[in-house]
Formats: C-alpha cells, structure tokens, sequence
C-alpha cells in the first residue's frame, strides 16, 4: 500500500501492480529504462533506452499499475484519530492473518503520538478486507490496547515495526516494536498478540538501537523469523544489527551481528554521515546461486544525500559480509541522476534508499527483485528495481506523480517511499505499500 496525507488527515491507499507483459526472449538488450510503466496492458516490455537480451527462452514479465485504494481516516473503514505530527506510516509491515479470517493484516507505526506522552508513540493494527480497505483497527500505545510497558517523552514508541510470525505458538502472528527513546533505554519490543489486535504479553528486549526494523526471513534455521535494525547513527557511517531470538522471544545477545565500516566483514567503503542502514533492510534471496543470501541495506545520506543501496552477500554460517556492492544514481547500472540540493528540512540531496522491499522475482528472470525510492527527490519517487545476478541494475521503472500510471497527486514535500511495506504477490498482481505525508502527520499509499 501507498499513503499519503491531507492536513490533519491519514490517506493509505493500496497500491495494485498487474502483471503488464509476458512473453518468451527477444532480441533485446535490458537496459535501464527511464520510461514510465505503460498504464495499458502491452504484449512488449516496457519502452527502454536500448534493446533487451533475455537468455533464450527467457520468460520477460514486467508489472504495471492496476489498482490504488485510498483511506483517510474516518473512510474506507480506517478509524484513526491521527493528529498533526503524528507521523503516521513511518514504519508499516505485513503481519500474518490476526484475526482469522483469512486476510493478512498490517502493523504501523505512528512514532510521535502523544499517548500519555509528548512523542511517546504507538502502532495501529489494521485489519484489513479483501478489496484493501480497513475492516477495522486496534491501537496500541500507553493508553490502550493492553500494553503494559512504561513510556516516556519522546520513547518514539513505533519509531520500527515489524511482522514476525507467530513467536510464542498460539497460532497468532505477533510483532516487533521499537522506541529508540531519547529518554529511555533503547528497545525492541516482541509482542505476543490476541487475536483482536490488543497485547497479551510482551518481552522487553533493551540495548538495541532501532531506528527501523526489518523481518528478513529465518538467517539461522532456527524456525523463527529474524529481524534487522537499523542503526544510522552508529559510528562510522552508520550500521545495522542482525538480531536473533530464543523461544522466549528474548534476544540472544552473544549472537548478534553488527555489519558496517569494519564491522561484520564489511571492511571499508562508509563514512561519516552516511546513515547506513536507513529505515529498512531486504533480504532478496541468493541472487548468484552461490550458496550465500544477499541483503539490501540502505545508505541515504551517502554522497551528500544523494543515497545509495549496499548489496550485502552474507555468509551462509556466520552471516558476515563475504562480498558487497554499491548501487548509487551513476554507479552499477542505475542509471539515474538525483540532485544534491537542499531541502526544505534543511538536509541535501534525494535520499535514496531511505527504505526499500524485497519482491522476489518480477520479471521472469529467476533473480530477485527489488522495490525502493528517493523520498526527497522532487515530492518522492518510487523505483521498481530489476537486478542482475552480480548484484547490478538490469533495468527500473518510475513511480511519482507523473510516471508510473497511477495518477497520483503529491503534495509539495510529500516524500513518497519515505517507507515501505510488502504485502503478497499472485501470478498476475502484487501489493506493496509506500509511506509518506506532508506536515508530519504522516499516511502510506
């Protein structure tokens, strides 16, 4: 889903990519597309700037728009009472089927609400219809839904969100919190949900920096989802951490890895500045058939806010960084060019990779898929990202208000694909949420 903001008011709108062209291999040569997605179904790829070259027999299928759903608040079934400054949809995941009705829900975070304190934060669960409307929603903060914890001024309570999975067997998908907490000890917190979105346990996880959270799949074939954090601030440019859990969803301290400048492996390549780790990390799967997992990390400040993505091989045993790539506008086939100008927030530059999704494989190529954005480029834009086996761009695609098919309208500064969401994918659709909202009060698309 997409969201985006109107004044006081919350608009999340379901963001629907169809299945644009499928067909065998052509002549071709992939290369980077700074085309639209065409909004009418073709029996061609989509218009690129050179040739495709497919391997023979190589099925090309390329996503285009098919639907968006918006809700604001008080429609469409969402009923948030969402406040200026809110920062509604700063974080936002798929959760798993909550309430039994066979319909995967959604966790987001609304970090600055004022429940019983000035910035203390919450997260809403939103139960979700077929169509990609709201049955209804659960709010869970200081003040309601059943959690226990203590926050405090500015705690950023939802700051990370994350679907984990069902962690304490009861047959309900729970998820993890952060509250990074200017005044508090930093802390990611694992609730265990009841099937009506409210809190039946928690564990209170501390020490931990996270200003994002991602799910990432099992790392450590332990049968439990886990969960990367971002840590942009860390020293030397910024970093991220692999957290793993025990079955009493307490983290294992011995056994997290730390990944940046001389860390985890990664060796050199950060500085300063860099906010490596941004908001959210993809595990795309092995892209090379080598045995090893790549992980997608964010640096948006890099290269003075024009943002790039650090393409991360894992070791399949330790998880340390055995090979990486850096994906930037000019660099690794992404042919794009994103300004360093200054913005209204005072920082520099697009910030691309601020947030980005795994998708699997879009187009047929047996290589995973990469969906991220530049939310300070103009009034944000989206990028559907088709990779090579080695890590680089094979082709991309353009979603903003003028490209991409799905007539959206922007506000000024809206920073569109601040944050993003995965929710499913079938033969012919897929379903991915992008965050947003000018003047703070905060909505996804």
């Amino acid at each position: 889903m997409l969201t985006r903001n109107l004044s006081l008011q919350l608009a999340l709108l379901l963001l629907l990519m169809g299945l644009q062209a499928c067909g065998g291999g052509s002549d071709q040569d992939d290369t980077v597309s700074t085309e639209p997605i065409p909004t009418v179904p073709e029996t061609t790829p989509p218009e690129t700037e050179g040739p495709l070259t497919p391997s023979p027999g190589e099925a090309m299928a390329f996503f285009g728009p098919s639907d968006v759903i918006k809700i604001v608040d008080g429609e469409s079934g969402f009923e948030g009472n969402i406040d200026s400054g809110d920062r509604f949809g700063r974080d936002h995941d798929k959760v798993g089927d909550i309430d039994g009705d066979g319909i995967s829900d959604l966790v987001v975070g609304a970090r600055s609400d004022d429940d019983g304190a000035t910035d203390a934060g919450a997260v809403y669960i939103l139960f979700m219809n077929e169509d990609g409307t709201v049955k209804s929603n659960q709010k869970i903060s200081a003040l309601t839904g059943n959690f226990d914890g203590e926050l405090f001024a500015g705690s950023f309570f939802g700051y990370g969100v994350a679907g984990i999975g069902d962690y304490d067997g009861d047959g309900i998908p729970d998820i993890a919190v952060s509250a990074p907490a200017s005044n508090d000890v930093h802390t990611v917190y694992i609730l265990h949900l009841n099937s009506n979105g409210t809190v039946k346990s928690m564990v209170k996880n501390t020490d931990i920096t996270a200003f994002g959270l991602s799910a990432v799949g099992d790392l450590n074939d332990d049968g439990r989802i886990d969960i990367v954090a971002a840590d942009p601030g860390h020293t030397n440019g910024g970093a991220i951490h692999l957290l793993f859990f025990d079955e009493s969803s307490e983290v294992i301290y011995n056994d997290i890895v730390t990944i940046g400048e001389y860390y985890g492996g990664f060796g050199e390549g950060l500085t300063e500045g860099d906010d490596f780790g941004g908001r959210e990390s993809a595990l795309l799967g092995d892209l090379d058939g080598d045995g090893n997992k790549e992980l997608a990390v964010g640096a948006f400040q890099s290269d003075g806010g024009i943002g790039a993505i650090w393409i991360l091989s894992l070791d399949s045993e330790t998880n340390q960084v055995v090979d990486k790539l850096k994906v930037a506008p000019g660099l690794s086939g992404f042919n794009e060019t994103i300004s360093t100008d200054e913005n209204p927030n005072g920082t520099s530059g697009g910030h691309f990779g601020h947030a980005l999704v795994a998708t699997g494989d879009l187009n047929g190529d047996g290589i995973p898929d990469l969906v991220t954005g530049a939310n300070q480029y103009a009034d944000g834009v989206g990028y559907i990202i088709y990779l090579n086996a080695d890590k680089t761009v094979k082709t991309f695609t353009r979603i903003n208000s003028e490209e991409g098919g799905f007539d959206l309208s922007l506000q000024a500064n809206e920073r569109f694909s601040r944050s993003m969401s995965f929710v499913g994918i079938s033969n012919t659709h897929f379903r991915i949420n992008m965050g947003g909202g000018a003047n703070g009060t905060g909505g996804m698309y």
